[in-house]
């Protein structure tokens, strides 16, 4: 699957979660950032492993993550980002605070040479009918 399949598949999952979420919400806005993230290449693939563990099991068990997706750039794999949405920012901070989080960090601290979290601002979300 390419990154562009896996962009449009994320695109209508994050507008149908989005669009429940903007229903009910009005109190706090979505929390939305990009973690731009330098993986030391001879752990690429333990890295990789550990990221799809940490947003499995987030996305799957916090009620206040709305979408998690990483990718890497092409010409560099080594270069991965992490777009992140969350209901609203006490959605994020807690799930910093989660046992499977912190375990991720533990695993990953020595193979990510650079993080960098990148606050944004949406501004559409938008995905192909089905």
């Amino acid at each position: 699957m390419s990154i562009s399949q896996l962009l449009l598949i994320g695109a209508s999952v994050l507008t149908a979660a989005v669009s429940g979420v903007a229903a009910g919400a009005g109190t706090q806005p979505l929390y939305v950032q990009e973690a731009e993230i330098e993986v030391d290449p001879a752990h690429l693939e333990s890295y990789k492993a550990a990221v799809a563990e940490q947003i499995e099991t987030a996305t799957r068990v916090e009620p206040g993550v709305i979408a998690l997706y990483a990718v890497s750039e092409n010409d560099n794999p080594a270069r991965v980002r992490v777009f992140e949405i969350y209901r609203d920012q006490d959605a994020y901070r807690s799930h910093l605070e989660t046992i499977h989080f912190k375990t991720y960090k533990a695993t990953v601290e020595k193979m990510v040479r650079s993080l960098k979290l990148i606050r944004t601002t949406p501004i559409a979300f938008g995905a192909l009918p089905k």
